[in-house]
């Protein structure tokens, strides 16, 4: 196969509904807990501060262990990476479903988020395979819009089936479909060749131990955790980090792709992922607070008055991809940027007794920026990497997009905590900040190459 012409057709669609349907089960999964807790908490005699860890086990193994495997990718293949995750998640899903106290089903959880890590770490390098490299943005832009499909749907899947059926049967639902898609997978996904270097196990244990502890110590930040403990949790990670990178720096192919951040193009569309999604998280965390809490809605006139967001994403990303295999991404991003940071200022001032047309208009605002660069900035992301790294860029993309979720996630918490009343007006015009850094960040990429597409 030419890895610059993609896959034949029709193999090129079944890769590509493959990928797509290890994206959903792994992003499904994150949402669905989350609206399950409270049932699964009384079913299981936990409280609901230790049913928690339902979902944080699922997104901290998932953080955790990134980077891991899609360095593992780069050196044994993408295919047998995702194959591997698919099948993981699959078999721990069933796992979940038999669960019958909250610690086998957290740890069942850490399992699954093992096996959803090993999908999201290098679907974007298999999509670069799957696609000629001048039809790359077309494919990108079916992961963004799949998650937001996924994010839409989430809440309503889950309430769907816990109306007509337990809780376990949240997880049971993967089990065919992921068999499906592994059985698809297993003659339509490409094979991609590796290389021979050892593996560096003791990077990946450094790369847990700091993105666990940071992620911790962000949080504990967040939460108003005893200053000794937050203290001890910075400078565990600083020092783990500073050996780290000083470990990354010496390797031909670090796990920490150091490398890829010495390409400016690539450094600053990390940067621009970063912020923008800290400010996606900054609104989707306060904003059912501002809808109930201050303006006294229900949680179903929430859940549809949030939904054009996610919605707006699933039609203006495929133009966005589409787009982006024309024109630079740092323009498409910094306009999309700019527009969401409208959107969110427009969100922060509605007043104080909007209606519902008020509020629905300014989020498909929000949604349409946040669609027009989304697919752009994660082409340029992939393309802007050595082929034979997109390992390396796809974990990565998957890290920034993680990092910058959970530093807008504690943010809220501690605005929460300063001011109660005023928290959710002043998280949005946070995101707004973060929103318009993330455009200005964006836009430096102008000065530089499009992308750099190495043999």
């Amino acid at each position: 196969m030419d890895s610059e012409q993609g896959l034949p057709l029709p193999q090129r669609y079944w890769a590509i509904a493959v990928v797509a349907l290890g994206i959903t089960l792994a992003v499904l999964d994150g949402a669905i807990a989350n609206v399950a807790l409270p049932t699964i908490a009384r079913n299981l005699n936990a409280s609901p501060a230790d049913s928690i860890w339902v979902v944080n086990a699922y997104q901290l193994a998932i953080t955790i262990s990134l980077l891991p495997l899609a360095s593992l990718g780069d050196r044994i293949g993408y295919r047998r990476v995702y194959m591997g995750g698919l099948a993981l998640f699959t078999v721990s899903s069933f796992a979940c479903a038999l669960s019958g106290s909250l610690v086998t089903l957290t740890i069942a959880r850490v399992i699954q988020g093992f096996g959803a890590a090993g999908i999201m770490s290098v679907n974007t390098a298999l999509v670069r395979v799957i696609y000629p490299h001048d039809q790359l943005g077309r494919g990108v832009s079916i992961n963004a819009t799949v998650v937001a499909i996924s994010s839409v749907i989430g809440p309503t899947v889950a309430s769907g089936v816990l109306a007509v059926a337990t809780w376990p049967w949240l997880f049971a639902i993967n089990v065919p479909i992921g068999l499906a898609a592994f059985a698809i997978g297993w003659k339509s996904m490409p094979r991609t060749p590796g290389h021979r270097q050892p593996y560096d196990y003791i990077s990946a244990i450094m790369n847990a131990l700091f993105f666990g502890i940071a992620i911790v110590a962000v949080d504990g930040f967040g939460h108003g955790e005893h200053r000794p403990y937050l203290v001890g949790e910075l400078v565990a990670t600083a020092v783990i980090g500073y050996f780290f990178v000083r470990r990354q720096l010496t390797q031909s192919a670090p796990l920490l792709p150091v490398d890829l951040m010495r390409i400016p193009v690539f450094a600053l569309s990390v940067g621009t992922s970063v912020c923008s999604f800290c400010a996606q998280m900054l609104a989707f965390v306060s904003l059912p607070f501002l809808l109930q809490g201050t303006f006294g809605m229900s949680q179903v006139e929430t859940g549809f008055l949030m939904t054009p967001w996610p919605l707006v994403i699933v039609f203006v990303a495929p133009l966005a991809g589409v787009l982006a295999d024309r024109y630079s991404a740092g323009l498409l991003g910094g306009i999309g940027l700019a527009i969401l940071t409208i959107g969110l200022v427009l969100l922060a001032s509605v007043g104080a007794h909007p209606d519902a047309f008020d509020i629905t208009w300014r989020m498909a605002v929000c949604g349409l920026g946040f669609g027009l660069f989304q697919s752009p900035n994660n082409r340029q992301m992939l393309a802007s990497a050595p082929r034979h790294r997109s390992g390396g860029a796809s974990g990565m993309l998957g890290t920034a997009r993680l990092t910058g979720q959970t530093f807008g996630a504690a943010l809220v918490a501690l605005i929460f905590g300063v001011a109660p009343k005023q928290g959710p007006v002043i998280a949005l015009a946070v995101a707004a900040v973060f929103a318009a850094a993330a455009a200005v960040v964006s836009m430096l990429r102008l000065t530089g190459k499009r992308s750099v597409e190495p043999a």
